[in-house]
């Protein structure tokens, strides 16, 4: 049980954790690597599983309260429970529906990480890690969106009858959002062309503001904590005792005085 403070008689405010995002950074290294390796397959079936841990790491460092910390960790579960259990059945919807889910909570766990990120107050290594992985987010949440239309659509999704897997589509996701334009890969139909241009906008912004003014602020507060090489410490002066203004005469006693003080020598000594 928390202590009361003397001062204002209430509890302390328990100490907001702070966002650290290096185990998400990897984590979201590890997931892309495995699903453009040869075993895109199983990654294909685990992505779900792997979002979900994913979203509950932002959730841990997210300053939520618990009101809302404990309900969204319990819809997070449930959903991706009820997901890959779609994913399971290897049908168009329900591969779909999986694509979909991915993609929502993709979407919050970049709401949460950037909300996090900003709301900081100084710029860390931590916030760093934490714009880079919100960005590799992005780029697997639009590949999720991009694999529910060509699962829920009608037509192929790429032109030229181009293969759309979790490895294409993640490449595609990727090239666009960093705006490369290979051009190798070219959405068919309308909606995936409409996603493409806008998920190439949000690249740009979010590229170009947030990781750019993180990095720049980063730079420079560690350049302001570091001395010039000419900027020398100014030599303590010590005190003279007693003070030159003293009166004498006066009721204060001077007998003690603080260390590192001089005694004025007297006029006659």
């Amino acid at each position: 049980m928390a202590a009361l403070t003397p001062a204002t008689g209430k509890r302390p405010a328990a100490p907001q954790r702070s966002g650290r995002y290096g185990l998400l950074l990897l984590l979201l290294i590890g997931t892309y690597l495995l699903s453009a390796s040869g075993f895109s397959t199983v990654a294909a079936d685990l992505q779900t599983l792997l979002f979900a841990a994913v979203v509950l790491l932002a959730l841990r460092t997210a300053p939520l309260g618990r009101k809302l910390t404990i309900p969204a960790v319990v819809v997070v579960l449930v959903g991706s429970a009820a997901a890959a259990a779609a994913a399971l059945t290897h049908t168009r919807a329900g591969d779909g529906a999986a694509d979909i889910w991915k993609g929502l909570i993709l979407l919050l766990t970049t709401v949460l990480i950037v909300r996090r990120v900003l709301a900081r107050p100084t710029v860390t290594i931590q916030s760093i890690y934490g714009a880079l992985s919100a960005y590799l987010i992005i780029g697997l949440m639009y590949a999720a969106f991009y694999a529910a239309i060509q699962r829920l659509g009608s037509g192929a999704f790429f032109a030229h009858h181009q293969p759309a897997n979790t490895q294409t589509l993640q490449y595609f996701s990727f090239t666009t959002l960093t705006t490369l334009g290979y051009g190798d890969f070219t959405a068919a139909g309308n909606g995936g062309r409409a996603l493409a241009v806008i998920e190439a906008l949000t690249g740009q912004v979010f590229l170009a503001t947030l990781v750019a003014r993180l990095v720049a602020a980063f730079r420079s507060s560690g350049e302001q904590a570091i001395p010039s090489p000419g900027e020398q410490a100014r030599p303590a002066t010590r005190q003279h005792w007693p003070p030159a203004g003293a009166r004498h005469g006066s009721r204060v006693s001077y007998r003690r005085r603080p260390p590192g003080t001089d005694r004025k020598a007297s006029p006659g000594g």
